[in-house]
Order: structure tokens, then C-alpha cells, then sequence
């Protein structure tokens, strides 16, 4: 399928999503939850810091919860990891997740590779994650993200945009989230041993999910 074709497909979904949720008349339920703030700066052997989000920034991606922490392992001899989290309790009014295959770009940073990967985490199946090898200049990182919402992770928009209506219909609710764990690609180091380190965190983080992006 040619990028001309893909974009039309996600105009029209995102176009009929839209419309679909702000038809939707009865109110919607907003589970409780903790804020992103709360998440854990201590996972294993990593060490997190909140790193602000510029106002500019937090203006675009509008009314959600987001989170964005540097976390550094215990040796000090890995590269970081930065952790992004973005929460939305409703997505009918207009505000919806960001994917990074729009921000990213906007950000600087060009895409060099793509391609998707397995998530295996303890007590739960293997899911699917996006993988993106990206530039700015000489810097290099490695990106996995991937949508979570109501215990259920998806790496595709369009399935995520899906699983929105659905749920919107099953459960009366539209919240959901995407996570976003990024690593510097050091000039010596292989793309496999970032992605190592990232799914190695990203194992971490997968069990605490659940307490800030309710099930």
C-alpha cells in the first residue's frame, strides 16, 4: 500500500472516530486511577528523574496526563533510558493519543528503520511493539512504543483507533494511553544490544501499567 493510500485510510478512520465519539450521547465512565506522577522512579535496577515537558509541547498533545522520566541504571555504565507516557481519560471531545511516527519528526528527528518486535513480559502473552531507529545529525536512538489500553497493548494506529469504538461501545469508555521508551544508540554500540536494554526495561514497566491506565 503507497503512503497516499495509507494516509486517506487514517483520514477516514480518524475522521469517522471523531464523529462516532462526540455522537455518543450518555456519559462516559472515567475509571480512577493514580497520576502518572506516581509512577514508580525506582524499577529494578533503574533510577528515575522527571524531566519537564515544555508548555508548548504539553499544549499540542492537549488535555491528558503525561509523564516524562529519564531513568539511569544503578552501574551508571548503560546508556539511559527515557520513559514517555501519555494517559487520556476520554478521547471523545477531541484529544486523542499523538503517534510518534508524527511527533518524532516534528521534533527533528528523522526515521531510518521500522519495523515490529515481540514485548514479552512476566505472567502476561508476548505483544507487539513498534521499533524505530531514528537521527538527528550524528545522534542515533532506539524507540519502542506501543498503545495500552483496558490491559490490552497494540503497536498498529489503525487497530488502536478500532479497539477505541469498540470499547467506546462494550464499555462506555475512551481512555487510553501510549508508552514510549527511547535509548541512545552510542557509536560503538549494535542496534541489538540498545533493544536488548530497552525490552529488558520495558519488562519492568509492563507489570505497573495496569495501576495508572486502568483495565
Amino acid at each position: 500500500m503507497n503512503s497516499s493510500a495509507r494516509f486517506l485510510i487514517a483520514a477516514v478512520l480518524l475522521a469517522v472516530t471523531a464523529i462516532f465519539l462526540q455522537a455518543r450521547s450518555r456519559n462516559e465512565l472515567v475509571p480512577v486511577r493514580q497520576p502518572l506522577k506516581a509512577f514508580p522512579q525506582q524499577l529494578g535496577e533503574w533510577t528515575g528523574t522527571d524531566v519537564a515537558i515544555p508548555q508548548d509541547v504539553l499544549d499540542v498533545l492537549g488535555q491528558g496526563d503525561f509523564l516524562l522520566r529519564v531513568y539511569q541504571d544503578d552501574s551508571g555504565r548503560s546508556p539511559e533510558v527515557d520513559l514517555f507516557l501519555a494517559y487520556f481519560s476520554s478521547q471523545r471531545a477531541g484529544d486523542t493519543i499523538h503517534s510518534p511516527k508524527n511527533c518524532l519528526p516534528g521534533a527533528g528527528w528523522s526515521p531510518v528503520e521500522a519495523s515490529r518486535i515481540s514485548i514479552s513480559s512476566p505472567g502476561r502473552a508476548p505483544f507487539p511493539a513498534n521499533r524505530y531507529i531514528i537521527a538527528k545529525g550524528a545522534e542515533r536512538q532506539l524507540v519502542l512504543y506501543w498503545y495500552w489500553a483496558h490491559d490490552r497493548a497494540v503497536a498498529s494506529e489503525y487497530l488502536a483507533k478500532f479497539y477505541l469504538v469498540a470499547d467506546s461501545i462494550r464499555m462506555n469508555r475512551s481512555d487510553g494511553s501510549l508508552v514510549r521508551v527511547t535509548t541512545p544508540l552510542r557509536s560503538e554500540e549494535s542496534a541489538d544490544a540498545a533493544l536488548d536494554r530497552l525490552l529488558a526495561f520495558a519488562g519492568k514497566v509492563v507489570p505497573v501499567l495496569n495501576s495508572f491506565v486502568p483495565r
